[in-house]
């Protein structure tokens, strides 16, 4: 469990700034960004240096060939020339030091928001939409798992479609043991590989938004040729760019004296008309991820140049392939053809199109790629992806080296057993830590204390440390040992107006959800779930809440589930069946007198047994809410 220390509660608590990290990590993350950007200034001050150059060398052309035509000396004309070969040499270098400088502005940038991540500062963190399949499942939400200041924020930088995806799952349906410990294995190993982390960061942050969607490209790559498949069309494309081109040049060597090439020209235009239309909507697909594919390879290549001992990545590695057909040289390959489509953004694309069909030979050389090469396109993103998770569970890994690598195994009885349990969302300056057991089967942890104090947050880190756990991650401990489990969660439940739903029969729905989810876990048998419940039934009254909450808390009971239940209702364990069952421990308050008026402070540990104290009134005094009991006779 994890909550802030000993502070004291006022009637309008400031916001805590982010705590400075201060940790071997941070130091390591401060000493790249000074590098990173220390070389993006550099680069800065040479790309100003190349475009003034560029420019004085341009005016030069341009005055030379002017002064050149106007004097008729060829020699002026020939220096003009060679200028303006300059100006296109200084405008490819210029380009060349402008990726440079966006590639070391993207390494200080994620090295920033590692620093960020350390500190939990979440406004300065990039956020990415949580999976479509994060609504069916309700710890999502309740755990924090996606959006604003959530695990999926706290993870490594994931920068592909891929990689967003594969995480994404990994923290939805958690994984089995023998699986958990391979991507354990596998965590460790890319933990210490920052260069190799960060490539894999920067190159999906270099895509941009054209790589949004991968999956039009890949329904292209794993469908038929279509332009392949129209030999007749193919070779009629090829006949008439070539008939144009030939006799183009037959009239301006004076072989033919009409211009015949024209009617060629002619049958381009009408055949881009009518079939080009449909190859232009096939060539839309592919150059859709025409500013990723170059990257992708780039990935490739230094995944495929990397020696991992991990069997997990040395798979991985493998289904990428090596050699000829390997991703990395396949994907290069594609990349040139891909550029091919450029022409179609250019002012000289019409009369290149109208003379040689250029779409149609671009397409057959795509075409060509997608036969060969492109059934495999597939397996190489999703190889990507989970190479991407990986790295995000291992900046984790490498971020916090106190917390530990848990047991996931099928103990008989399942106990889920924590030393030193924090939560992981919270910085280390205000996280406080204790030991947790919860279980065996046939028990749950009744969690009392007033408000305030602790007992939802507890909740929280039980379940947020077990979506970590079977992610194949590092937990927020210092040692944790579970059970292959099912969660099964109500603790930020909302009403709806549009849907007519109270807040008490949402409960109710999210309570029929953890039940349904018991009731399968027994059945099946290879899962335990893990309940946690925070003040369920609040919208009943007291003495209908108890029945109706010992009655589903009693039920997930015999049916196997283990779990915590925390609740205000300091009589629930009272009644003898519940006595049998629960395990209670609670958090408390102190209370203090002082010069500006009483104050509340918590320290956030836990303690054997039932609360003694509540703490509602005395946080209306704390408030300005001491109201007179004759105020409202």
């Amino acid at each position: 469990m994890s909550q802030a220390p000993p502070r004291t509660a006022a009637p309008l608590p400031a916001e805590r700034s982010p705590v400075e990290p201060t940790s071997p990590a941070a130091a390591t993350y401060r000493e790249r960004c000074a590098r990173f950007a220390a070389e993006r200034d550099r680069l800065d001050r040479r790309l100003r240096r190349v475009g003034y150059a560029r420019l004085a060398v341009f005016a030069s052309a341009v005055a030379v060939l002017v002064w050149g035509l106007v004097t008729g000396a060829l020699a002026l004309v020939a220096a003009a020339a060679a200028c303006g070969v300059g100006f296109v040499a200084l405008v490819v270098y210029h380009e060349r030091v402008a990726r440079t400088r966006r590639r070391y502005a993207t390494l200080w940038q994620l090295d920033a928001e590692a620093l960020r991540r350390l500190a939990r500062d979440w406004d300065g963190l990039p956020q990415r939409p949580p999976p479509p399949e994060a609504a069916a499942h309700a710890f999502a939400a309740d755990l924090d798992l996606f959006g604003r200041a959530s695990v999926f924020q706290l993870l490594g930088a994931v920068s592909t479609p891929p990689g967003a995806a594969t995480l994404g799952r990994w923290l939805l349906h958690p994984a089995p043991p023998a699986s958990i410990r391979e991507r354990q294995a596998a965590v460790g190993e890319l933990a210490p590989l920052l260069d190799l982390r960060d490539e894999l960061a920067l190159r999906g942050r270099l895509m941009g938004p054209a790589s949004a969607d991968p999956e039009p490209f890949l329904e292209w790559a794993e469908g038929e040729p279509w332009l392949t498949c129209r030999p007749g069309l193919l070779w009629a494309a090829r006949a008439l760019s070539l008939g144009a081109c030939a006799l183009l040049v037959a009239q301006l060597v004076g072989v033919v004296a009409q211009p015949w090439w024209l009617a060629c020209a002619l049958a381009n235009v009408a055949l881009s008309q009518t079939a080009g239309k449909q190859v232009d909507l096939l060539l839309d697909r592919v150059a859709s991820q025409a500013s990723a594919v170059e990257h992708y390879a780039e990935v490739f290549a230094a995944l495929a140049g990397t020696s991992f001992q991990a069997p997990l990545l040395q798979r991985l590695q493998a289904a990428l392939g090596d050699g000829p057909l390997g991703a990395a040289r396949q994907t290069r390959s594609l990349a040139r053809r891909v550029r091919l489509t450029y022409l179609r953004l250019s002012m000289f694309y019409f009369p290149v199109q109208t003379l040689t069909l250029w779409n149609f030979h671009t397409l057959a050389l795509l075409e060509g790629w997608q036969a060969r090469t492109g059934a495999r396109a597939r397996g190489w993103l999703a190889a990507l992806g989970e190479t991407e998770a990986l790295a995000a569970l291992a900046s984790l890994a490498h971020d916090e080296p106190t917390w530990a690598f848990p047991t996931v195994a099928d103990d008989d009885p399942p106990l889920y057993t924590a030393r030193g349990l924090g939560h992981p969302l919270l910085p280390d300056a205000v996280r406080v830590t204790n030991d947790v057991e919860v279980g065996p089967p046939g028990t749950f942890l009744l969690v009392t204390g007033s408000n305030m104090s602790g007992k939802s947050t507890l909740l929280r880190a039980i379940g947020v440390n077990a979506v970590l756990a079977q992610a194949g991650g590092p937990v927020c401990a210092t040692a944790l040992r579970l059970p292959p489990v099912t969660l099964g969660t109500s603790i930020r439940v909302q009403d709806s107006l549009e849907q007519g739903v109270s807040y008490f029969m949402a409960e109710l729905q999210r309570l029929k959800e953890v039940v349904d989810l018991a009731e399968r876990a027994q059945a099946d048998g290879t899962r335990t779930l893990l309940f946690l419940l925070d003040e369920i039934l609040q919208g009943t009254n007291t003495a209908e809440r108890q029945i109706a909450a010992r009655r589903v808390i009693l039920h997930l009971v015999a049916n196997g589930a283990i779990g915590a239940v925390s609740t205000h209702d300091l009589t629930l364990a009272e009644h003898p069946d519940m006595a049998a069952v629960a395990r209670s421990i609670h958090f408390t308050e102190q209370f203090h007198s002082g010069p500006d008026g009483p104050s509340m402070s918590f320290d956030y540990t836990i303690r054997p047994g039932v609360a003694t104290s509540t703490n509602a009134l005395k946080l209306m005094q704390l408030v300005g809410l001491d109201l007179d009991d004759g105020a409202w006779r």
